[in-house]
């Protein structure tokens, strides 16, 4: 960590939903904003959040050595260019259907004919293109566009993590959470490759910001519903 430490700050990597933008005062909010501060402050440097808009982008900041961390779903596919820390949260994966849609779970919704919207490349949807075996799934680059596909009555259904699928529904009159989940989300801290100490290091932060209750205590105070600290 001594490169970071001259520096005088760590970027980390990161991207909406996993933090908001006060459209006011422009600061920038969040349980990974708080970590973010700890691990500065953990260092002796600031630290400065890397505002990326998908996954893949941060995926490519950290290659590109743009930044120094990124905070990522822990996928098989990002793990081909990155190597992750231990998981710091666990966010369930649901669906939204709106009226006139009967699914009561994904194995409803996997016929053929049923379309699914959700965002490309978005951990979530990498679980169900490993899950689905019928049913197509629609494309945005982006959570709104993606919800977008639903409310314009192009997909049967919307995917994403829980907190972000309820938001949505309340923009959808007569639509429906599904109550079970399709899986869920661990999103730890990623470094570049063959920086074995510096994932090291990473590891022994992510263990004691669990262990301290930190990530308890952002994931408190953000309230999000289906959110929890990983095991």
């Amino acid at each position: 960590m001594a490169d970071i430490v001259r520096a005088g700050k760590i970027r980390v990597a990161l991207y909406p939903p996993t933090y908001s933008r006060d459209p006011r005062t422009g600061q920038l909010g969040g349980w990974t904003i708080d970590v973010i501060r700890a691990l500065g402050e953990r260092l002796g440097v600031a630290g400065e959040p890397v505002e990326r808009q998908t996954p893949p982008e941060a995926v490519a900041c950290l290659v590109a050595g743009d930044c120094d961390v990124a905070i990522l779903g822990i996928e098989p596919v990002r793990a081909e260019q990155v190597d992750f820390a231990p998981a710091l949260v666990e966010l369930d994966y649901t669906l939204l259907v709106p009226a006139g849609v009967a699914a009561r779970s994904l194995v409803d919704l996997d016929r053929p004919g049923m379309r699914i919207a959700a965002v490309r490349a978005h951990a979530s949807t990498l679980e169900l293109e490993r899950q689905l075996a019928k049913a197509e799934l629609v494309y945005a680059e982006m959570l709104e566009p993606a919800f977008e596909i639903l409310r314009q009555g192009k997909a049967e259904a919307f995917a994403s993590v829980r907190e972000m699928v309820l938001r949505c529904s309340e923009k959808l009159p007569g639509s429906r959470v599904l109550e079970g989940r399709y899986g869920s989300n661990l999103i730890g801290m990623a470094v570049p490759k063959d920086l074995a100490d510096r994932r090291a290091w990473l590891s022994a932060f992510v263990e004691d910001a669990k262990a301290s209750g930190l990530v308890k205590q952002a994931l408190d105070r953000l309230g999000w519903r289906g959110a929890r600290v990983a095991p």
